[in-house]
Formats: structure tokens, C-alpha cells, sequence
């Protein structure tokens, strides 16, 4: 798979065009960081993406068929009483419904990946009772046991110390190497330095920068 191409796409919320006409490719391969001002349609971008808001003109082609995404607010979740294994076992629910009894192989990848982020330690351990950083690592594993061929993350870095960005990004690129499509929606000028690529949407209709090059997937 070669990745998603955003052609001709409008949006705009009352009063307020956000998007008119803008095309942007989104390779599989390779980790797009998207930058730009509070305003300038970034989560909107991604809520487009995975199909959140429906826009007035263009779209996403292909369409993702599966996506995964790690939401910028997750307080629909935090108060719900999850335990660190809940929650990651809901990333696996697109494979594997609810209702029946995971494969072995599902509980080691849930097993490896929490392991990954840190939390091997607070696995029975409900979200609420976790810091902000836990949080964020717990649902980081929730979205990269998902088999998807598209990953959106909004501000993914967010509360995690020195070594909790490694660890995301040692995961991103490993999704990125098996041929996703990674992309994140930044401020910060770390995660911007580590992306392939960088699209900033306050400078245009579509502006790239190559940040280095993008990973081959064959």
C-alpha cells in the first residue's frame, strides 16, 4: 500500500472555513508530523481522517479501512472503571469482539505492549487512579495493538517524560517500517525533529518539509 492521498477537501465549521480545496499526501512508510498555530486544523484534519466529521467536498483516498487513532482528550474513557488491561484489551475489539475469549497470541501482544509503555507494574490498576503520564502510556498501548494500516495521534507526547517520548516514537517508527501510515498533530519541536516528514498547515494550501528521508517499505 502506497498510503492516503487528501484531495480537494473542504470543511469549515459555522462562519469559519477551515479547509478549501487542500490536498495532502500521507505516504505509508513514513511518520508526517502535522504543524501549524491553535486554529490552523489540525485535529480537525485528523477528525476528518478518521472519519469523526464528515466534510463538505473531497476526502481521503482510499478510504481507511483501518484506522486507529489516540485522541488528544480522553476523558470519555478515564472515568469509566478500566483497568490498564481493559483498556488496552478494547485496542484488540477490531480483531477480536468483545464477547469472545482472546487468542493467545492477542494476550502476549497486550501482555508485550503494556510492557513496552512501562505499566507491566499497574496492569489491575483503573485509569483514574492513574497520573496523566500513566494515562497517556495506557492508551499509546491501547492504540498500537490495533492492526491498522493508519495511525492518527493527537498530541501523543502529551504528559510523558524524556523516556516516555523514546518509547513512543521507537513504537511509531515500527509501525511506520511495517508500511502505516503514521500521523501526528504537534506542537512540539521534538516529535517535529523526529518525523519524516512535516506538513504545516498554517503555511498554505500544502507545504512539506523532509525532515529525513521516508522509510522504504518493500
Amino acid at each position: 500500500m502506497n498510503g492516503y492521498a487528501v484531495r480537494g477537501l473542504e470543511f469549515g465549521y459555522t462562519g469559519e472555513k477551515i479547509f478549501d480545496g487542500y490536498d495532502v499526501d500521507l505516504p505509508a512508510g513514513a511518520i508526517t508530523a502535522l504543524i501549524g498555530a491553535n486554529g490552523s486544523g489540525k485535529s480537525t484534519l485528523i477528525s476528518l481522517l478518521i472519519g469523526l466529521l464528515t466534510p463538505s467536498g473531497g476526502g481521503v483516498e482510499p478510504r481507511p479501512v483501518r484506522p486507529a487513532l489516540l485522541a488528544q482528550r480522553t476523558e470519555h474513557i478515564d472515568g469509566l472503571p478500566l483497568t490498564v488491561d481493559d483498556c488496552v484489551r478494547m485496542g484488540r475489539f477490531g480483531s477480536v469482539p468483545f464477547w469472545r475469549p482472546l487468542p493467545r497470541s492477542d494476550k502476549a501482544l497486550i501482555g508485550e505492549t503494556i510492557d513496552r509503555v512501562g505499566m507491566s507494574a499497574h496492569r489491575g490498576r483503573r485509569l483514574r487512579d492513574l497520573s496523566g503520564g500513566q494515562r497517556q502510556r495506557v492508551m499509546i498501548a491501547q492504540t498500537m495493538v490495533q492492526d491498522a494500516d493508519l495511525y492518527l495521534l493527537d498530541e501523543p507526547s502529551t504528559a510523558l517524560d524524556v523516556a516516555g517520548r523514546e518509547m513512543l516514537f521507537e513504537l511509531l517508527r515500527e509501525k511506520a517500517a511495517g508500511g502505516a501510515a503514521v500521523v501526528i498533530a504537534t506542537h512540539d519541536a521534538e516529535e517535529v525533529a523526529a518525523a519524516d516528514r512535516v506538513v504545516d498547515l498554517g503555511g498554505g494550501a500544502e507545504t512539506l518539509r523532509a525532515a529525513r528521508p521516508a522509510r522504504s517499505t518493500s
